[in-house]
């Protein structure tokens, strides 16, 4: 009986997991997190071209 009350609980487990990731994928990346990115970006470059 506990094995099949485990194996239960693990593909639960795995389904609610797969429905978070999929639900943020969904969401994509916040415009600031964007912005961010991009100004790292341009330090980077900025950088390259001091050194």
């Amino acid at each position: 009986m506990q094995s099949g009350q485990n194996d239960e609980r693990e593909r639960f487990i795995d389904e609610n997991l797969r429905r978070v990731y999929d639900e943020m994928m969904e969401e994509g990346i916040p415009d600031k997190f964007k912005d961010l990115l991009n100004q790292l970006k341009e330090q980077d470059k900025n950088a390259g071209k001091k050194g």
